[in-house]
């Protein structure tokens, strides 16, 4: 890493500026001043700018159902292929890599303009001794890192960028299974746009009816999530010409945008996040493609809950970071921060207390023999704002190939009250481990002929 990588990163792992610690106790001194004064109003007030915030979640969800309907943008075949690198960082997994290796050797591109490293901890033996035994194409090679700190995934991955040779860069997870035509597709959509920065192919998870009973709940709702995600918000995102937050694996990077911004953030544990609105501040556009990776659920909630909490805490992180000078993204970039990042943040944190809230009420009625009082407005917007929710995970689902059903539907609300929980993990943990990677674990049992049926299932 370059000198201006490093000093990016070490800005990066400063804390809040002396600015926002004043905004965060203004708005924590006006709050417990109002709830001591005049309670009531003050509840009011919260009660409505609740309402606004739910509001316009649920305008926003319903202009990218709209936005993400636009056919895809089909590029031609380039007149040469660019030269392409592969990352794939891994740690402790020793069990899948056998799995990945024979999943990049799938990828259709061609040999002499593609090379790809498997990035690996030197304290890592049993990753590596299996890297090692384990049959590779020619241009498929081992990267070890050297001991350091943090030990992080973006770490590693800078470690590699200083190898890398291609034009263009990709990075996989150790459970992926790429499309053997995302590159190709992904190099022809360079080719044909040279302010083109980046492009994120849609993750799917593999066919979840065979999950084991325990975490079948965590596993649909996750798959739904995802499909809201990567095949609603992001595509209507991107035909709004707005920034968005990249997903951990299968995002496509120009080298040279890449290498221009510093790389990733070494020290943030959701650098994928990171990285999009800082290729965005720097010029360049962003984009999806069509060509879908398939990845495993995390399971139960003993690998979900860390997996969440790593996910929000680096939301916050990047949150903090690119609101120290917020001008640097633009109204267009500062919209996109508050309705992704910000409103994972927020709603996370509200799912639960609502419910409690809603249902507290109700119980209290029934139990008193009265009717609770039905707050027209209130209940009106919440409703909406569930309705379009909804309609996003529908949407999402059909294009990704999954069943939506009714008890999906009625479940939700149990899946996000448990993101209440991940919030409060999260939020303890950026103060005392702000830098900590929670990392999530894979088992090899997932086969490739999963991933296959779904695909087909979904074309």
């Amino acid at each position: 890493m370059n000198a201006t990588s490093e000093g990016r990163q070490c800005a990066d792992r400063i804390g809040p500026t002396r600015a926002q610690w004043l905004l965060i106790a203004l708005i924590a001194g006006v709050l417990a001043l109002g709830l001591v004064l005049r309670p009531a109003l003050t509840l009011f007030c919260l009660s409505c700018v609740i309402a606004v915030g739910f509001l316009i979640a649920a305008v926003w969800r319903f202009v990218l159902v709209v936005a993400s309907l636009a056919p895809h943008h089909r590029a031609p075949t380039p007149a040469r292929w660019p030269r392409y690198t592969i990352l794939a960082a891994l740690h402790d997994e020793a069990a899948v890599t056998p799995r990945l290796i024979s999943n990049l050797s799938r990828i259709d591109y061609p040999h002499n303009r593609l090379e790809g490293f498997l990035v690996l901890e030197a304290h890592d033996q049993a990753t590596i001794d299996v890297a090692m035994a384990t049959p590779k194409p020619s241009w498929l090679k081992i990267i070890i890192v050297p001991p350091g700190s943090p030990q992080t995934k973006p770490r590693a991955l800078n470690h590699a960028l200083s190898q890398a040779k291609g034009e263009l860069l990709t990075i996989y997870d150790a459970e992926d299974e790429p499309d053997p035509q995302q590159l190709r597709q992904s190099a022809a959509r360079f080719a044909a746009d040279p302010k083109l920065g980046c492009l994120q192919a849609p993750l799917r998870i593999r066919r979840i009816d065979k999950a084991p009973s325990p975490s079948r709940f965590l596993d649909r709702q996750f798959a739904f999530e995802y499909a809201a995600l990567f095949e609603v918000t992001l595509p209507g995102m991107a035909r709004l010409g707005l920034p968005f937050p990249l997903g951990g694996t299968s995002n496509h990077v120009r080298t040279s945008a890449l290498r221009g911004v510093g790389g990733w953030d070494a020290h943030n544990v959701t650098e994928d996040a990171d990285l999009g609105f800082r290729l965005w501040s720097a010029g360049w556009g962003m984009g999806v493609i069509e060509a879908p990776t398939w990845e495993t659920p995390p399971g139960a909630l003993e690998r979900w809950l860390p997996q969440r909490t790593r996910w929000l805490k680096g939301y916050m992180q990047t949150w903090g970071v690119h609101t120290r000078s917020p001008l640097q993204l633009g109204r267009r970039g500062l919209v996109s921060l508050l309705m992704t990042l910000g409103a994972a943040i927020v709603s996370a944190g509200a799912h639960a207390p609502t419910l409690a809230w809603l249902a507290s009420a109700v119980l209290i009625g029934v139990h008193a023999g009265i009717t609770p009082a039905t707050p027209i407005v209130a209940i009106s917007v919440l409703s909406l704002g569930v309705i379009a929710a909804m309609m996003t995970c529908a949407v999402g689902a059909r294009r990704a190939g999954l069943r939506y059903g009714l008890t999906d539907i009625l479940s939700a609300p149990a899946y996000w009250s448990l993101l209440s929980l991940a919030f409060v993990h999260a939020f303890w943990r950026l103060i005392v481990e702000p830098y900590v990677w929670d990392k999530t674990q894979h088992d090899a049992e997932h086969g490739a002929s999963d991933a296959m049926d779904a695909g087909r299932e979904a074309a």
